[in-house]
């Protein structure tokens, strides 16, 4: 495959993913986020492990000792993180969502830093720095009174902390991925797996059969949307640029996610995009973009030499 069309559809996942942001919004008005989790996940169970069947059809059953941290990894990165961003979506608009979102980066760098013992090189501070300069940006909406008086948008925060919890399955992975030799598509698979085991209880407790009984064909439409879109296709464009672009340049595509997210949300949720925000989405672009420019040194100290 020519590296054109590889671009060109890696621009398409980034498309994809930006739509999840749209469909969140619009699903969460009549759905709670422990639903949204529940529904998103179970829809996407049987098109993911047909996948790792047909690709992995000896090995597609994790281990005895892999069980533990892929439950670890799901409880956190997809659990912890839907609920979060479900939450967040709730409470304050998707260009926000997506702005903070794209901090991920940063704090998974930070957090590497700080338990992996990655170098902290000057470009790296400064794209970190940068980074956050931006989320306090837009938490505080430019008011520096704010702080003084911790007014803050809750949304915002809920979508922040949520940002924490995909950056510690970003670290954790790491560390599990060699220490138990898991295999991309497994751990992709089993952490659906868990998130829906683990909501499920939940969702029995609020009884909401009444509202899904209710809910209009637009909010089913995005769960299926963020389901089998942003989650299996997404997915799957993604490892084809990994394959042949690399990891590091089809990384680059998920910075672009919030351009999309500003144009979608004006269109289809009548959002106002403020120049303000404008300022903090570039502050926000060019920490990543610093950042990703220093090449990670490897540390001196291995991933799974770390006190668990």
């Amino acid at each position: 495959m020519q590296k054109r069309h590889v671009y060109i559809l890696m621009l398409l996942a980034t498309v994809v993913w930006s739509g999840a942001f749209i469909t969140g919004k619009i699903s969460i008005r009549e759905f709670s986020p422990i639903s949204l989790t529940f529904l998103r996940f179970l829809f996407t169970l049987p098109v993911i492990f047909t996948i790792l069947y047909l690709k992995h059809p000896e090995d597609w059953i994790p281990k005895r000792k892999e069980w533990l941290p892929l439950g670890i990894l799901g409880l956190i990165g997809t659990f912890g993180y839907h609920v979060f961003f479900f939450t967040a979506l709730r409470y304050t608009q998707a260009v926000n969502a997506s702005l903070i979102g794209a901090t991920n980066p940063m704090v998974t760098t930070f957090l590497a830093i700080v338990f992996l013992r990655e170098k902290l090189t000057p470009m790296r501070a400064l794209g970190i720095l940068l980074s956050f300069t931006g989320v306090f940006f837009i938490v505080t909406n430019g008011d520096w009174q704010a702080l003084r008086s911790l007014r803050f948008n809750f949304g915002d925060l809920i979508m922040f902390t949520a940002v924490w919890f995909w950056a510690s399955y970003a670290v954790i992975s790491r560390v599990f991925m060699q220490k138990y030799q898991l295999e991309p598509l497994k751990v992709t698979a089993y952490t659906f797996f868990t998130c829906t085991v683990v909501s499920f209880p939940l969702v029995l407790l609020e009884a909401p059969w009444q509202n899904w009984l209710s809910a209009s064909g637009g909010a089913w439409l995005s769960i299926l949307y963020m389901s089998l879109f942003a989650s299996i296709i997404g997915y799957g464009i993604q490892l084809i640029g990994i394959q042949h672009i690399g990891a590091a340049r089809a990384a680059i595509f998920i910075n672009i996610v919030p351009a999309f997210v500003i144009i979608e949300s004006i269109v289809f949720l009548g959002e106002i995009f403020s120049w303000f925000k404008a300022f903090s989405a570039g502050v926000i672009i060019l920490g990543v973009y610093l950042a990703s420019r220093s090449e990670t040194e490897p540390s001196k100290h291995k991933a799974n030499n770390i006190k668990q």
